[in-house]
């Protein structure tokens, strides 16, 4: 048996010292009651939902190569001074795929992490503004995808690798990672 209405939130104020209420007495009707909780199971459906997000970053090498990254089994992007891709590292979470890309030196995509700690202050900086992830590596690429390839490939004329290749951290379209991993397997 459903109640007549539903209490959903309650403010008390203190009239005395002239506090203004932020939300006033509201109450579901039992017509009401049902479309909430319809809102609330998707909204929870969507939030519990897998990330399938993916994401490329580019890194050097030199400094850590993605051969490093599979022999530790784990990888912190450390040093990014950029706001656009601190927004990007801000936005990653668990469970997301990324693209791992040799920057500098032989310029092209050689595998695939997944993210295992979202944001955190880079320990690099004493600045906590910028933000680092964590990673473990997933796969390496059959065969490596390189700049040129993906130049090539009109699909790809607006990934922002090749539109803004300073940028570290970017994301990826579901249609952009496919191409990028049929490269792959070429």
């Amino acid at each position: 048996m459903r109640p007549e209405s539903i209490l959903i939130w309650k403010v008390n104020t203190n009239a005395e010292k002239n506090e203004a209420p932020t939300l006033a007495e509201a109450y579901l009707l039992p017509h009401m009651v049902d479309e909430l909780f319809i809102v609330k199971h998707i909204v929870m459906t969507e939030s519990t939902k897998k990330s399938e997000q993916m994401w490329l970053i580019k890194f050097a090498p030199f400094r850590t190569s993605w051969t490093d990254i599979v022999r530790r089994g784990t990888f912190t992007l450390r040093g990014v001074r950029n706001s656009q891709a601190r927004h990007y590292l801000a936005a990653m979470r668990i469970g997301d795929r990324v693209f791992f890309y040799h920057s500098q030196q032989e310029l092209a995509v050689v595998g695939i992490m997944e993210v295992t700690r979202e944001a955190y202050p880079d320990p690099t900086s004493s600045d906590p503004q910028w933000l680092t992830c964590d990673f473990r590596p997933v796969l390496t690429l059959a065969k490596p995808v390189t700049l040129s390839e993906i130049r090539a490939e009109p699909t790809l004329a607006k990934l922002l690798l090749i539109r803004q290749p300073r940028l570290a951290v970017m994301p990826l379209t579901e249609e952009e990672s496919a191409v990028i991993k049929r490269l792959s397997a070429k």
